[in-house]
């Protein structure tokens, strides 16, 4: 499978239907959909390769869909099918009551669709565009009635920063007209709210506008600011925090960009211990934080060299860095599938082909939101991109 073999999945022109069989050859997990039961209570049409049918044929019909081009049109085919693909995986069954549910298949999907698209040499920026749908793509249902407590207006806020609500939308729309279940009326009355509550505060086809990245940062994580007011930030280190893959560059990223500056490394932290990959984490972490705990005492700049490859990895050093209120800047490297097992095999490293398989199923690139500043320095075939 490659990147070409996507591209002429999506139907192209007005009337052009899609050919299930084909993507199923180039997406053989698809197959699975076909034998995952769902609960008749909110998918009465059956398994959830029926379902992803109708959700297709409901893209398909819309206005929006009909009216994208290009890459939007590639993006939104692709997110709707590809938006149960973990369903098969996370589906559970209560043996007392029979009811069947498929827990956290949302954020497993975007995970696992990342890794798909990422071997297919897809594009950087359409990749991540259909994996926040994926991992989103039952908020807009239940905005209204969050299980968290947060309001619709903080979760189209948030939302708006790393999606295109209105792509997001779009895609939310068709799921709920793809299926059958009692409440399909009134979800859909709540994504036409949800829609309309977007587009009335700003952020239905743009980030929400915000007074400073300050603002923005303590508003996403849950502080009772206003984002129109800009928020004082106190004085702190001025921190790099390094995120990706291992072999994806961050090593050469610290030679070439912060000469001088101290570094928090695990893996230095593991050479200074004498431990292999894997051998006691938990040691060397607390070496390094220690660490770090020195220089943001002292207000130091410094750069944190780590894979921080998943949204808990990284909240962890995060809400380090921002209780000594540090001013933080995230970098996250990439680069192609083939060059980063290149890379691992040739390098002096304890880390094993077969590990680094594995850490692809914890891989959650950094959302623009997490940090003062979010960039993406990021390889695609033979040329370099930088996202912001």
């Amino acid at each position: 499978m490659d990147y070409q073999d996507i591209r002429a999945l999506c139907p192209i022109g007005p009337g052009r239907g899609y050919d299930w069989t084909a993507c199923c050859e180039v997406f053989p997990r698809l197959r699975a959909l076909e034998t995952t039961p769902q609960s008749p209570r909110y998918h009465a049409e059956g398994n959830v390769g029926i379902h992803t049918r109708m959700v297709l044929d409901a893209l398909l019909a819309s206005s929006e869909f009909q009216s994208a081009h290009g890459e939007r049109r590639e993006l939104l085919f692709l997110a709707a099918l590809l938006h149960d693909l973990c369903k098969p995986e996370t589906t559970v069954v209560d043996t007392v009551t029979g009811d069947i549910g498929q827990p956290g298949h949302s954020r497993r999907g975007a995970v696992d669709v990342r890794a798909l698209l990422w071997r297919a040499g897809a594009p950087f920026a359409l990749r991540e565009a259909v994996c926040r749908i994926v991992a989103a793509h039952q908020v807009p249902f239940f905005a209204f009635d969050s299980r968290r407590g947060e309001t619709p207006e903080f979760i189209a806020r948030r939302l708006s920063w790393g999606v295109d609500v209105h792509d997001l939308v779009c895609v939310a729309r068709a799921d709920m007209q793809g299926r059958i279940c009692v409440d399909q009326s009134a979800r859909l009355d709540d994504i036409a709210l949800f829609e309309q509550l977007a587009r009335e505060d700003g952020c239905w086809d743009r980030p929400r506008a915000s007074a400073s990245a300050h603002t923005r940062l303590a508003y996403a994580r849950g502080a009772a600011v206003h984002l129109d007011s800009p928020l004082f930030q106190p004085p702190g280190s001025a921190v790099t925090v390094l995120s990706g893959l291992p072999a994806s560059g961050k090593d050469t990223w610290v030679a070439r960009h912060a000469q001088g500056l101290p570094v928090v490394s695990f893996d230095d932290a593991k050479a200074e211990l004498g431990l292999r990959h894997g051998e006691n984490d938990g040691m060397a972490a607390h070496h390094a934080v220690d660490k770090a705990k020195a220089l943001l005492r002292r207000h130091e700049p410094f750069v944190w060299n780590a894979t921080h490859l998943s949204d808990q990895m990284r909240s962890k050093t995060l809400d380090l860095l921002f209780a000594y209120d540090a001013h933080v800047t995230l970098v996250y490297l990439e680069v192609p599938a083939a060059q980063l097992f290149q890379r691992n095999a040739k390098r002096h490293t304890t880390l094993r082909q077969k590990d680094l398989e594995r850490m692809l199923h914890r891989w959650e690139v950094p959302l623009p939101w997490e940090a003062h500043e979010v960039r993406y320095e990021v390889i695609e075939g033979e040329v370099s991109a930088r996202h912001v």
